[in-house]
Protein backbone atom coordinates (compact mmCIF):
# COMPACT_ATOMS: atom_id res chain seq x y z
CA UNK A 1 0.00 0.00 0.00
CA UNK A 2 1.25 3.30 -1.22
CA UNK A 3 0.57 6.61 0.20
CA UNK A 4 2.52 9.59 -1.07
CA UNK A 5 2.60 13.84 -0.02
CA UNK A 6 2.86 15.19 -3.65
CA UNK A 7 4.45 18.78 -3.59
CA UNK A 8 3.46 20.42 -6.34
CA UNK A 9 5.97 23.87 -7.52
CA UNK A 10 4.38 26.74 -9.82
CA UNK A 11 6.15 28.98 -12.01
CA UNK A 12 4.69 31.75 -9.52
CA UNK A 13 6.59 29.90 -7.13
CA UNK A 14 3.93 29.07 -4.79
CA UNK A 15 3.68 25.32 -3.44
CA UNK A 16 0.65 22.91 -3.19
CA UNK A 17 0.84 19.96 -1.09
CA UNK A 18 -1.41 17.40 -1.90
CA UNK A 19 -1.95 13.50 -0.28
CA UNK A 20 -2.49 11.07 -2.75
CA UNK A 21 -3.77 6.97 -1.29
CA UNK A 22 -3.83 3.77 -3.49
CA UNK A 23 -5.17 3.55 -6.31
CA UNK A 24 -3.95 6.85 -7.23
CA UNK A 25 -0.72 6.78 -5.74
CA UNK A 26 0.08 3.35 -7.74
CA UNK A 27 0.62 5.61 -10.68
CA UNK A 28 4.07 6.61 -9.62
CA UNK A 29 5.83 3.40 -8.37
CA UNK A 30 8.37 2.69 -10.70
CA UNK A 31 8.59 6.46 -12.22
CA UNK A 32 12.24 7.93 -12.14
CA UNK A 33 13.10 11.59 -11.96
CA UNK A 34 12.57 13.30 -15.28
CA UNK A 35 9.19 10.91 -16.15
CA UNK A 36 6.18 13.29 -16.84
CA UNK A 37 2.51 12.72 -14.93
CA UNK A 38 -0.70 13.59 -16.21
CA UNK A 39 -2.55 15.84 -13.62
CA UNK A 40 -6.05 13.55 -14.64
CA UNK A 41 -4.68 10.26 -13.10
CA UNK A 42 -4.84 12.39 -9.63
CA UNK A 43 -7.68 14.65 -10.03
CA UNK A 44 -5.90 17.71 -11.63
CA UNK A 45 -7.52 18.28 -14.77
CA UNK A 46 -5.43 19.65 -17.80
CA UNK A 47 -2.39 19.81 -15.75
CA UNK A 48 1.13 17.84 -16.73
CA UNK A 49 3.47 17.62 -14.31
CA UNK A 50 7.46 16.45 -14.25
CA UNK A 51 8.95 14.80 -11.05
CA UNK A 52 11.73 16.97 -9.74
CA UNK A 53 12.84 14.84 -6.98
CA UNK A 54 11.74 13.52 -3.45
CA UNK A 55 12.56 11.74 -0.25
CA UNK A 56 12.37 8.26 1.68
CA UNK A 57 11.44 7.72 4.83
CA UNK A 58 14.18 8.56 6.84
CA UNK A 59 14.70 11.94 4.86
CA UNK A 60 17.22 10.79 2.55
CA UNK A 61 17.09 13.15 -0.82
CA UNK A 62 16.12 11.39 -4.47
CA UNK A 63 19.56 11.94 -6.84
CA UNK A 64 18.34 11.95 -10.55
CA UNK A 65 22.07 10.63 -11.50
CA UNK A 66 21.68 7.42 -8.86
CA UNK A 67 19.93 4.62 -10.82
CA UNK A 68 17.83 2.10 -8.65
CA UNK A 69 15.76 1.80 -5.70
CA UNK A 70 17.99 1.60 -2.88
CA UNK A 71 20.19 3.73 -0.95
CA UNK A 72 24.01 4.58 -1.83
CA UNK A 73 26.34 6.35 -0.09
CA UNK A 74 28.21 8.27 -3.26
CA UNK A 75 31.08 10.42 -2.77
CA UNK A 76 29.93 14.18 -4.79
CA UNK A 77 31.11 17.40 -4.65
CA UNK A 78 27.73 19.17 -5.20
CA UNK A 79 23.77 18.65 -6.01
CA UNK A 80 21.13 17.21 -4.09
CA UNK A 81 21.76 16.20 -0.19
CA UNK A 82 25.23 18.62 -0.41
CA UNK A 83 26.07 21.48 1.53
CA UNK A 84 29.52 23.00 -0.64
CA UNK A 85 31.79 23.77 2.56
CA UNK A 86 34.80 24.15 0.82
CA UNK A 87 35.30 24.37 -2.92
CA UNK A 88 36.80 21.32 -4.46
CA UNK A 89 35.85 19.19 -1.29
CA UNK A 90 34.39 16.06 -2.30
CA UNK A 91 32.17 14.30 0.64
CA UNK A 92 30.69 10.91 1.03
CA UNK A 93 26.74 11.13 1.31
CA UNK A 94 23.64 8.52 1.54
CA UNK A 95 20.94 9.34 -1.34
CA UNK A 96 18.11 7.11 -2.44
CA UNK A 97 17.75 5.98 -6.08
CA UNK A 98 16.21 8.03 -8.78
CA UNK A 99 13.22 5.44 -8.90
CA UNK A 100 10.07 5.73 -7.26
CA UNK A 101 8.99 2.98 -5.15
CA UNK A 102 6.64 2.26 -1.65
CA UNK A 103 9.11 3.25 0.79
CA UNK A 104 9.32 7.29 -0.71
CA UNK A 105 7.10 9.23 1.10
CA UNK A 106 7.70 12.66 -0.76
CA UNK A 107 7.28 13.03 -4.25
CA UNK A 108 8.26 16.68 -5.53
CA UNK A 109 6.40 17.48 -8.98
CA UNK A 110 6.49 20.72 -11.25
CA UNK A 111 3.96 22.17 -13.59
CA UNK A 112 4.34 21.93 -17.19
CA UNK A 113 1.58 22.29 -18.78
CA UNK A 114 -1.80 24.23 -16.49
CA UNK A 115 -4.82 22.97 -17.36
CA UNK A 116 -8.19 25.55 -17.16
CA UNK A 117 -8.76 25.92 -13.42
CA UNK A 118 -6.09 27.14 -10.88
CA UNK A 119 -4.75 25.09 -8.38
CA UNK A 120 -6.56 24.92 -5.08
CA UNK A 121 -4.58 26.58 -2.83
CA UNK A 122 -4.78 26.49 1.01
CA UNK A 123 -6.69 29.93 2.00
CA UNK A 124 -4.54 31.33 5.07
CA UNK A 125 -6.39 32.24 7.72
CA UNK A 126 -5.22 36.15 10.16
CA UNK A 127 -5.08 35.90 13.26
CA UNK A 128 -7.15 38.73 15.33
CA UNK A 129 -5.45 40.49 18.17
Amino acid sequence: MANFKLVIGTKEGKCLQKDVQDPEASIFLGKKIGDAISGDKIGLAGYEFVITGGSDYCGFPMRKDVDGLNRRRILAIKGVGLKMQNRGVKQRKTVCGNTIHPKIIQINLKVTTAGKDPLPFPVKEEKKE
